[in-house]
């Protein structure tokens, strides 16, 4: 089925979750969007990825200009990649992060080989995040966006998969509830992300389920944006109000992305 667009899922989970980052609310009845609503780091390093795939640049040298482009977003950056960004000669630094997996939602749309989405995965990763639970995170979302997108798994067998093949043991609904803290790894945001997909009924109803559950709530919500955008359909409203939140430079990318990749 042809999307309305792609590349949205993870930019409208970051905006509607980035205001209640540092004031959590845990419930999913909330207005999605409101003035207090902004795109975050997770949105900026998933249109460097995108456009470092789509413009044939390398992922370093496109994080780099995105990232010094935008140097003060919502939220900031975290501190080590802070570094990274401002470094003379940034080097990779052992994170395991979520950062490698909130921004690597065009790997899964753009390769159409479950070894080249593997190795594109990494190679996202690991210009900042080449720890293997960074690399892990990064290659677990990528992929089951390219296996939800082309049907090759269906929903049901998510968890399943995720456990055999990255060794996730994704927690259930209730235990997220009862003990979900902010928590920054890929270890501790994947499965949660992946849960609140697969408790959800829609696209949606994920983007809240991963906001209600606090914590780390813009990347939580990023991350389970993007992989339910590979199984559901965004309501089209909702990509026209994600858009009126992002710059041109960042809406050109992700056209000339849909132009090339749109399904």
């Amino acid at each position: 089925m042809k999307k309305e667009s792609i590349l949205i899922g993870a930019p409208m989970g970051d905006i509607v979750g980035s205001r209640f980052e540092f004031d959590n609310i845990h419930t999913t009845d909330f207005e999605l969007f409101n003035h207090e609503c902004g795109y975050t780091d997770d949105t900026i390093c998933t249109i460097a990825v995108a456009d470092a795939i789509v413009n044939g640049k390398n992922y370093r040298d496109s994080l780099l200009e995105w990232c010094r482009r935008y140097p003060h977003p919502m939220g900031g950056y975290g501190g080590y990649f802070r570094r990274w960004i401002s470094s003379y000669d940034p080097q990779p630094y052992n994170s395991y992060g979520n950062g490698s997996a909130m921004r690597v939602s065009a790997v899964g749309w753009a390769f159409d080989d479950y070894e080249e989405v593997m190795t594109q995965a990494k190679m996202s990763a690991e210009v900042t995040h080449n720890h293997p639970e960074g690399i892990k995170g990064a290659q677990c979302v990528a992929v089951l966006i390219f296996l939800l997108r082309t049907g090759t798994i269906d929903k049901k067998d998510t968890e399943q998969f995720t456990n055999d093949i990255f060794g996730y043991t994704i927690p259930s609904f209730e235990e997220i509830k009862q003990n979900n803290s902010f928590n920054e790894t890929c270890q501790g945001t994947v499965p949660v992300s992946i849960r609140c997909f697969l408790e959800a009924n829609d696209f949606e109803e994920t983007i809240r389920l991963a906001v209600s559950v606090g914590g780390d709530t813009d990347t939580l919500a990023a991350i389970a944006g993007s992989i339910a955008e590979a199984y559901y359909s965004v309501p089209p409203e909702y990509i026209k109000t994600t858009e009126t939140y992002l710059s041109k430079e960042m809406l050109d990318v992700i056209s000339k992305f849909n132009t090339k990749y749109n399904f």
